[in-house]
């Protein structure tokens, strides 16, 4: 039997088996096993597809994942001064389209890819190819269309299959490998949803039997496997609902009601585009430092653009070597420190607007 039998015969006894306590321990050995020779599958196809050669330029990257004729193309050329080839029919964009939107004095990336459709992750439709530029994204826009909000569902159904995670942050657990001792299993939260049998149950399948584990969340089956998979990413990702000037004004605010957080859109028309340019700077959470030489007036006009978290030591990383060579103090005035133009050191984190002054060794 070969793997691809095997897939199909654990997916079979998944769908006949309930879910209970009684059977959590047996269904966390058939999801592990299932996790794992997905990956080796995947593996023997050659990993996540050879990508498109798209090089990452600006202060940030974002990727616009749909179906074909969902009018991602038209979105780019609104968003940005790319000239994508834009048609009525799918299947237009047959390579990634890079376009640069510039908002609030950043320079972000935006990648119009082909269009996904059901089995990418399988590959279908240079799907794994598609999907392996996602992977490197700081932000994915679900695009849907107006017409077929259930889009999304199916969208977020390939990613996921692919190894990608929307809108979540990874597993808090520490996996410890020891030579010997078994595995022991130890919580600062209380676990509702796993019992350390299953917990060990599930590593065996990944061929650890020795092992201290510290689990600091309520962890499920399902993110106990994203762990020790160890190919899962992390990504923001933003709802587009474009073409939403075709609905009625019922329909468009039964819509809004059921998708909260969604942008709605019509890039034909321009609708709604200076929204999504705020909505998308906004999940990026990029921040503006501004530079301000010693003995002179800061440089309002241009800020340096960092991503969220940046310390002091980013920004002399961005300037040039010898700041961080020759670094002596920063002094900081903003949101940042207590009190203006305070004292910091490289390891200083940063806020937006935050003005940072660097002192050098002579």
């Amino acid at each position: 039997m070969d793997v691809a039998d095997r897939i199909r015969e654990i997916e079979e006894e998944l769908r006949r088996t309930p879910y209970n306590k009684a059977t959590q321990h047996h269904i966390g050995r058939l999801k592990a096993k299932l996790a794992r020779l997905r990956q080796e599958a995947e593996q023997r196809r050659g990993g996540g597809g050879r990508g498109y050669a798209v090089p990452k330029e600006g202060d940030a990257t974002v990727v616009m994942a749909g179906f074909p004729s969902v009018g991602k193309s038209t979105l780019l050329n609104a968003l940005t001064s790319a000239e994508s080839q834009v048609a009525d029919y799918a299947f237009t964009t047959l390579e990634v389209v890079p376009g640069m939107l510039h908002y609030n004095g950043a320079r972000i990336q935006v990648l119009d890819v082909p269009g996904i459709i059901e089995g990418a992750a399988e590959g279908r439709g240079r799907g794994r190819e598609v999907l392996s530029v996602m992977r490197s994204a700081d932000l994915v826009l679900v695009v849907v269309d107006a017409a077929e909000p259930e889009q999304r569902m199916a969208v977020e159904r390939e990613l996921h299959r692919a190894g990608i995670r929307l809108n979540t942050t990874p597993p808090r657990l520490k996996i410890v490998k020891k030579d010997r001792g078994g595995i022991r299993v130890s919580s600062t939260v209380r676990l509702t949803e796993l019992s350390q049998e299953t917990v060990k149950a599930v590593l065996a399948e990944y061929r650890i039997h020795n092992a201290e584990v510290v689990i600091h969340e309520n962890l499920s089956l399902d993110r106990l496997i994203d762990a020790l998979a160890g190919n899962r990413v992390y990504v923001r990702a933003l709802t587009v609902v474009n073409k939403a000037d075709l609905l009625g004004r019922n329909e468009l605010e039964r819509l809004r009601n059921e998708m909260k957080n969604a942008v709605f859109v019509s890039a034909k028309h321009g609708t709604g585009v200076e929204e999504l340019k705020r909505r998308i700077y906004d999940e990026l959470g990029l921040m503006r430092v501004f530079l301000k030489p010693p003995g002179r007036e800061a440089d309002m006009s241009e800020p340096m653009v960092l991503p969220p978290g940046a310390t002091v030591r980013d920004v002399c990383t961005r300037l040039h070597k010898d700041f961080l060579r020759k670094f002596r103090h920063a002094k900081v005035w903003g949101k940042s420190v207590r009190f203006q133009g305070q004292k910091v050191g490289l390891e200083h984190r940063l806020a937006d607007g935050d003005v940072v002054s660097i002192a050098l060794e002579r």
